[in-house]
């Protein structure tokens, strides 16, 4: 008798030995009507899939009375996301799967979602190497202390503010990418400057403190580092409530960021909506597009806009904010990337928007 796994190429009886010796996951094929299903499999108790910004959690059913649990799920075309598998005391990265993002976090891509370059494979258990020169950074503006870590890939240039850093250091492997790229000539020597959030409602905000502690207290701690950096030429990545805080900084620093990559930018927000029953419900574009309606001059600004193409409700807020960028002034890029609201996909865009705003 057929098994649902025999139709993915999975050998042996489920739940054997050789079965989960021989078994990878997850694997897709393609749905009578378009797009793809894809099957996962969990071995222990039961369990859920919990995807990032995409879809509510799954659950996982149980074949027969063995410690085999699977789901098959419906994709659409051209879909990058990041899953674990959630219990109900813990989570975890797909130990089928070789494509982790830390250590609880896995990433899983439809057949027909585009190659992402320079971008390893790094596993749950696997350690990202961490850059040498660690800054400590005792903000008066801020108040408290953080870690910025700084790396000259291809021996450093001009500075890329990764905002969010910490997530770039520790799921993603975004030093050894842009290594990669610049060794292949798709990216001209860059400083990497990982700038950790503390508390990102606060920080990431339409509001100038942030970006005052960054132009008057950072580049001095920068010309101590010893590493090569070329500060006249800042590109500013911030991906969701850190593009937005990229964008305001362009409209209200222009002096400080003329040069912004930015992914899934959180336009929707204003003040009253962050915290309301349906904060993507609010005026088109938010705070930002409001800003840009007063008419400033972005003549000197030069921006990529990208936005994961399953975002549905994000897509309308984030065309209006590109449209008036473009209408102020600003050398504008867009695209869409095969993604929901997720690093799984906005890592590619990094890369290629960060060597396009450097021109």
């Amino acid at each position: 008798m057929e098994s649902v796994f025999d139709r993915y190429g999975l050998s042996g009886t489920p739940g054997t030995d050789e079965f989960w010796e021989a078994a990878r996951a997850p694997v897709s094929r393609p749905a009578d009507d378009g797009g793809w299903v894809t099957l996962f499999l969990w071995r222990g108790t039961g369990a859920r899939i919990g995807f990032e910004s995409w879809s509510d959690p799954v659950p996982l059913r149980r074949w027969d009375d063995t410690d085999c649990w699977y789901a098959e799920v419906r994709m659409p075309p051209r879909l990058r996301v990041t899953y674990q598998f959630l219990t109900d005391d813990a989570a975890y990265a797909d130990p089928l799967n070789a494509a982790g993002a830390g250590a609880d976090r896995s990433l899983a891509a439809t057949p027909d979602a585009p190659d992402q370059p320079h971008w390893p494979l790094i596993g749950a258990d696997d350690v990202l190497p961490l850059p040498r020169t660690r800054l400590r950074w005792a903000s008066e503006r801020l108040g408290g202390r953080r870690t910025v870590r700084v790396h000259p890939a291809g021996g450093g240039g001009p500075v890329v503010l990764l905002l969010d850093g910490d997530d770039w250091l520790y799921l993603h492997p975004a030093m050894t990418a842009f290594d990669s790229a610049v060794a292949v000539g798709a990216l001209p020597p860059v400083t990497l400057v990982f700038l950790p959030a503390r508390d990102r409602e606060a920080e990431f905000a339409c509001r100038p403190r942030l970006w005052e502690a960054i132009r008057e207290e950072l580049p001095p701690l920068l010309a101590e580092s010893g590493v090569p950096a070329d500060r006249d030429r800042l590109v500013v990545a911030g991906q969701s409530l850190a593009g937005l805080s990229a964008m305001y900084a362009a409209l209200r620093f222009p002096d400080l960021v003329s040069r912004v990559a930015c992914q899934s930018g959180s336009f929707w927000w204003t003040p009253d909506t962050m915290h309301g029953p349906d904060p993507l419900g609010g005026p088109v574009g938010g705070t930002l597009a409001a800003l840009l309606r007063e008419g400033p001059d972005l003549s000197g600004l030069r921006v990529a806009f990208d936005v994961g193409e399953h975002e549905t409700r994000m897509l309308p807020h984030c065309a209006a904010v590109e449209t008036l960028t473009e209408q102020a002034g600003a050398t504008v890029r867009t695209s869409r990337s095969a993604s929901g609201h997720d690093r799984a996909g906005w890592r590619h865009a990094l890369l290629r928007d960060v060597a396009w705003a450097l021109g």
